[in-house]
């Protein structure tokens, strides 16, 4: 059974998943709110958010990401698998995948983050949520649903660390503005 997380909760990945993790994925998923326009037709039109994975040192350095425009780490530990631009469909729309046993010893945290690129805020999008699964067995660790609707167009999300031998995740779920991770780097780094 998986933890739905609330804003700064932090757990033990490896504890909620019943051992040892070696590769995770993280999954985004939305909708565009749907609206009623003239004789109950129309519709949300289309968001495209995206989904980005920042690899930070222990000196709160930048060491790589992961996002639309780079599908894959430089070690190739994580990778993007493609770019959703409606958020159309069920389950995940967006997924990153995170080779936890490859990830290179100087990666101390990798922050989540989503953005709205076409600019639309948080109150043009429902049903938003990020989950991290167990991809040994497709079983899902925990889930932090985004759909906070609101002016903020960016949301970093969450935050997967090392302490102590051990993977855990920080919900952070802080509000931002910004169509890409770079507009939210000097708000992510009091996170690090």
């Amino acid at each position: 059974m998986a933890v739905n997380l609330q804003k700064g909760q932090k757990i033990s990945l490896e504890k909620e998943a019943g051992g040892a993790l070696s590769s995770i994925v993280m999954g985004l998923g939305w909708d565009a709110v749907q609206k009623k326009g003239l004789f109950g037709l129309g519709g949300g039109g289309h968001i495209d958010l995206d989904a980005s994975c920042l690899l930070f040192d222990e000196n709160k350095q930048l060491l790589d990401q992961v996002w639309f425009r780079q599908l894959k780490s430089r070690d190739g530990s994580i990778v993007h698998t493609g770019d959703n631009l409606t958020g159309e469909g069920e389950g995940d729309d967006e997924q990153i995948i995170v080779k936890l046993n490859q990830v290179p010893e100087a990666v101390k945290s990798l922050v989540f983050t989503v953005n709205s690129f076409t600019g639309q805020d948080f109150s043009k999008v429902a049903n938003a949520f990020c989950r991290l699964i167990n991809q040994a067995n497709n079983q899902e660790i925990a889930r932090y649903n985004l759909s906070v609707q609101g002016s903020h167009t960016a949301q970093i999300m969450a935050k997967v660390y090392r302490h102590n031998g051990e993977w855990k995740m920080h919900a952070i779920g802080e509000n931002g503005t910004g169509k890409t991770f770079q507009d939210l780097l000097p708000q992510i780094l009091p996170h690090l």
